[in-house]
């Protein structure tokens, strides 16, 4: 899931706080786990003995994936014979956890393996800014809270960890031009690999209509512990200096830049673009029991799971793990202390690749 060069993982991602934030990680998952159905009952499929085949584009611990590509399979299976072969393949960069992934594919109740003998995992370990796949093979493709990494940071970002937030013009235009080029380059190779037919869901961050981003208070809240940790002196200036999250969010005319001015890319359309905002879910349970505790550490635990370790590649690697540590609690503590409602600006985008199958 994490497409950076520059990130690092302190702990497993199959660790318990990794699972667990990555339930909340999940906001929209349901929306677009619909529109995927969708698009599995549509796709022509290939006659047997050739595969069914279904990539997982940026999958990390598979947990996000299990009911995606689950209810994909099922609807698979009301068009196809219960022996004809699909290929599930998970992708992600090479420093992924795959051992991490594989167990949850063995041992998560929701996993897709289960009480299907003719559907087949595999993964590999590639960025998506390049062809995984060979050209022509792949039926249907999915994508969950990948795309808005970065396949490198431009610049530095000197007066925020988020270039967004940025005042630096040059920094938020650096920034934008990196978005543009890298989501040019996932959709041309996606081109590639899909079959004639085929299509690719991806859900992932989003610029709303009014031009929000969305999860300023967990911004802020990670700048608040930085500032500290400096002021404490467990942080030099320079290594706050060097610390950015490679993370960029898309409006609705971005994903269609590729495509003009004929609306036709690689032999891809864009068949759907919606913005929507996810919900908040530590937000729902906080207004039930009023738990103001765990709703930072629930905010904290997925800043910790996802950009915490961007930011402690600055930090040489004997202090990354208290880095993370106290990071984690200054965070907790700042969204605990006066909680509020996350906005998270999502997009589901649909690609379909036209043409007649062969």
């Amino acid at each position: 899931m994490r497409e950076s060069s520059i990130v690092v993982r302190p702990e497993p991602l199959g660790s318990p706080r990794y699972t667990e934030s990555s339930r909340l990680q999940a906001a929209g998952l349901l929306e677009a786990t619909a529109v995927f159905e969708q698009c599995a009952a549509q796709v022509p499929l290939p006659q047997a003995p050739q595969p069914v085949v279904l990539v997982d584009y940026g999958a990390a611990t598979g947990h996000n994936s299990l009911v995606p590509v689950g209810t994909a399979i099922r609807t698979l299976r009301g068009r196809t014979r219960s022996e004809h072969a699909v290929l599930v393949v998970h992708t992600d960069i090479a420093e992924n956890d795959f051992t991490a992934l594989f167990q949850t594919l063995a041992d998560d109740p929701d996993s897709y393996l289960r009480n299907d003998a003719a559907t087949f995992a595999s993964a590999v370990g590639r960025s998506f800014y390049g062809q995984i796949l060979p050209s022509n093979s792949v039926t249907l493709g999915w994508s969950s809270w990948a795309c808005q990494w970065l396949s490198r940071s431009p610049v530095p970002v000197p007066d925020h960890i988020q270039a967004a937030c940025s005042a630096d013009a040059d920094v938020r235009a650096a920034y934008a031009r990196q978005a543009a080029h890298d989501w040019h380059e996932f959709v041309a190779f996606r081109g590639r690999e899909l079959c004639p037919g085929g299509r690719l869901v991806v859900l992932t961050l989003a610029v709303d209509d009014d031009g929000e981003f969305g999860f300023r208070p967990v911004l802020d809240a990670i700048l608040a512990g930085l500032d500290a940790l400096c002021t404490d002196g467990f942080i030099t200036a320079d290594e706050l200096a060097g610390m950015s999250i490679p993370m960029v969010s898309r409006s609705a005319k971005d994903f269609g830049v590729p495509f003009a001015p004929r609306d036709r890319f690689e032999d891809l359309i864009i068949e759907r673009v919606q913005v929507f905002h996810g919900e908040d879910r530590a937000w729902t349970r906080y207004q039930a029991d009023q738990d103001r505790s765990a709703f930072g550490a629930h905010w904290a635990d997925l800043a910790a799971a996802s950009v915490f370790p961007a930011l402690a590649a600055s930090v040489d690697q004997a202090r990354r793990p208290e880095f993370l540590g106290r990071l984690h609690t200054h965070v907790a503590a700042q969204l605990a202390a006066a909680p509020q409602h996350i906005v998270i600006p999502l997009a589901t985008v649909v690609l379909t690749k036209v043409g007649r199958p062969g």
